[in-house]
């Protein structure tokens, strides 16, 4: 199949579920019925072909984000399978980035779980079109239309089923096609390859039919034409159905649903055609809008290869072979093997090597990469997520990423001389490769200490310090990442005055500290007068501040949600610099905190959890005791779903805490809901330890 091809025959979509809802197996069938693979690779044996890195196959879970390209009915799909696991959001964050539609996967029998909401919130931020497949229904306790409630009421989704199925749980054989009224059965002979279309069974008509009313109206609602035939009696064709459909999933207003079992390969091609019907090509989106360096002016860019060239890093991958890989999306122009592009965030020009088209672990070199197209890149060394690649001549920075904050630490140390050598290096190219892992050096123990979004994320990390790069690592226990903020509005002044012989250093600034709104960071507001602080001197004075706010006063640990207004001072003619006031608010805005009060802040994770019912008793108590919240309890049939809010503190060695307690039948997902407060007996205790580390 050619790569240059008309634009409205591209696809880009991403595959997004909780943990183990099917989105690899889903992708797997996609490839195997478009006949990009010849044998289907299962997740569970370890050999999905989307599962490439050796810890997700040793896992059965998806750990990064991979890329593959198929080609059905004359379409070139490009697809991107998303991890699951909240502990890698950021793979999905980066994905819905660039991607113009998406699969929303749900499991029949679990509904939305939080990571399914959390993907699904991640979507609305990027206005991603999204299509719904209810996944599983073959298995004990699916439940189609509860699904597509919880889709409704817990996502204030216009959720509109496309397909019914026929059957479910052992007796799940097919699908009623809303739009073409046709009932579609799967040969299980076959494991469901073969289909065969029939006319529906009488005993599921009148319900076919309503349901096909019920769709025609939610459509009609989006289109005029459509609905005065509604209104009329008259039935759309085909034809006008998909149009309108279409029209309504682009713009967001109506969500189709459609089902099946894709590991026995049921429903997988019908998701594949709407796929194509539904899901917008490059050209059904708006263009991509950018900005200046200079004065931030709005600049569009057309989905078109005769515009000029504006492209987004969206991925960095380390690869031993290739050295770096930069996945790129390009949203108009040409970029080409061997040409010089001019990154507008780094203000570099850098030469393209080799452009490939990625099918997970495997690639296949290509000469270009046109306008709608995603593929990857070698040769952009000083290139980091979220950077645009342009022309010189037409400079551009397209909407960046935004990324979380890791919440957990952990500390590392080389095993052998060697290692020592190496771990450097490889950490920078692990931290360069992913948003969410940092890595800082501890001033007081000189602790290499990496931090991440979990404590599986962590593991991942240390595993691939071994295997990838031959660095062996000792690991200390997992460190939660405190913060510190003030409780209280406080005015203070701060003057600094040192003679030294020649020029002295002077200093005097006013400032007002206050708490600031949760998740607010760090606000500064310049309300100086009459030029009683010199306006080159302000900078330092907002520069001194972040300072001193990576170690907070009262345990060391970085500053959030403070707001400093800096509203009077003095300088002296000859005395004061940039490096007097810098010194000065530092020390300032340390006093004014103590003087304020303090506290610890830690980080909350919103937990669920699901067992059997006659389990539920043990595990709310074990939660509450862990200074746990219950929020929500709910029973599906035998099962119970426990929400709770539980500081992160608390959570390490859960999992194997929950494995005990329900016999090995339960698990539980979490995810950061934000900071709050430590009781201050509790504070007291982690700020001793603190001190006696130190010492």
């Amino acid at each position: 199949m050619p790569r240059m091809m008309d634009k409205r025959k591209i696809r880009n979509v991403g595959m997004t579920a909780h943990i183990d809802a099917g989105k690899t197996t889903v992708t797997e069938r996609i490839l195997y019925f478009a006949g990009k693979t010849h044998r289907l690779g299962e997740v569970h044996d370890g050999e999905a072909k989307m599962d490439w890195m050796a810890q997700e196959r040793e896992r059965g879970i998806t750990i990064t984000s991979a890329a593959t390209t198929a080609y059905w009915k004359d379409h070139r799909v490009n697809i991107i399978d998303t991890p699951g696991h909240v502990d890698f959001t950021a793979e999905v964050e980066r994905s819905l980035r660039v991607l113009d539609g998406t699969i929303a996967l749900f499991c029949a029998v679990g509904g939305v779980q939080p990571q399914s909401e959390t993907v699904w919130r991640q979507a609305e931020k990027y206005r991603v079109p999204r299509i719904a497949f209810i996944n599983k229904m073959d298995r004990v306790g699916a439940d189609f239309e509860g699904v597509v409630a919880s889709i409704k009421e817990e996502l204030g989704a216009n959720a509109v089923p496309v397909v019914l199925p026929i059957g479910a749980e052992d007796t799940f054989e097919g699908i009623i096609d809303l739009v073409d009224m046709k009932a579609v059965y799967f040969d299980e002979t076959d494991k469901g390859v073969e289909i065969r279309e029939e006319e529906i069974p009488e005993k599921l008509l009148e319900k076919a039919r309503a349901a096909e009313e019920v769709m025609i109206e939610r459509i009609s609602e989006q289109d005029d034409r459509l609905m005065e035939k509604f209104l009329e009696g008259d039935t759309p064709g085909r034809d006008e159905c998909v149009a309108a459909m279409r029209k309504a999933t682009i713009a967001g207003d109506i969500i189709p649903v459609l089902c099946g079992a894709a590991f026995k390969n049921k429903g997988v091609r019908r998701l594949m055609d709407a796929i194509i019907d539904y899901l917008p090509s490059p050209l059904d989106l708006p263009p991509a809008i950018g900005t200046l360096r200079e004065d931030n002016a709005e600049i569009v860019r057309k989905p078109k290869d005769d515009c000029p060239l504006a492209a987004l890093a969206f991925k960095i991958q380390a690869d031993r072979h290739m050295g770096k890989l930069t996945y790129i999306r390009v949203y108009s122009g040409v970029l080409k093997s061997g040409e010089t592009v001019y990154n507008s965030n780094r203000d570099k020009r850098q030469r393209i090597g080799r452009l490939f088209e990625m099918h997970a672990a495997d690639r296949e070199a290509i000469d270009e990469l046109r306008a709608g197209d995603v593929g990857a890149v070698v040769g952009l060394s000083d290139t980091r997520t979220g950077d645009t690649i342009c022309s010189e001549k037409h400079p551009v920075i397209l909407e960046s990423i935004e990324f979380p904050t890791p919440v957990i630490g952990m500390a590392v140390t080389p095993e052998s001389r060697v290692d020592r050598d190496n771990l450097s290096k490889a950490l920078m190219r692990l931290a360069e490769e992913d948003p969410t892992f940092t890595v800082a050096t501890n001033q007081e123990t000189g602790d290499v200490v990496i931090s991440g979004m979990g404590e599986l994320h962590l593991e991942i990390i240390v595993d691939r310090l071994k295997r990838e790069f031959n660095v062996n690592t000792a690991v200390g226990t997992p460190q939660v990442a405190y913060r510190e903020t003030v409780v209280s509005s406080i005015e203070h002044d701060e003057k600094l005055v040192k003679q030294t012989g020649g020029h002295g250093q002077y200093a005097h600034v006013k400032i007002r500290v206050s708490p600031g709104e949760p998740g607010s960071g760090f606000q500064f507001e310049d309300k100086v007068i009459g030029g009683r602080i010199p306006r080159e001197y302000i900078p330092a004075v907002e520069r001194g501040i972040i300072d001193a706010m990576a170690e907070g006063p009262y345990a060391g640990f970085p500053m959030v949600d403070v707001s400093v207004t800096l509203f009077d001072g003095s300088s002296h003619d000859v005395d004061s610099s940039e490096m007097a006031f810098r010194t000065c608010a530092s020390r300032g805005f340390k006093n004014a905190c103590r003087k304020a009060g303090l506290e610890l802040l830690e980080p909350i994770m919103s937990v669920e959890v699901t067992a059997n019912e006659d389990c539920t008793g043990a595990i709310t108590g074990s939660l509450c005791s862990k200074r746990g919240r219950i929020i929500d309890m709910e029973t599906r049939g035998k099962t119970s779903i426990t929400r709770a809010r539980v500081p992160l503190a608390e959570m390490f060695g859960y999992s194997s805490e929950l494995r005990n307690a329900t016999s090995g039948r339960g698990e539980f997902t979490m995810h950061f809901e934000r900071y709050e407060a430590v009781p201050f007996s509790i504070a007291e205790e982690i700020v001793e330890a603190r001190r006696e580390k130190k010492k």
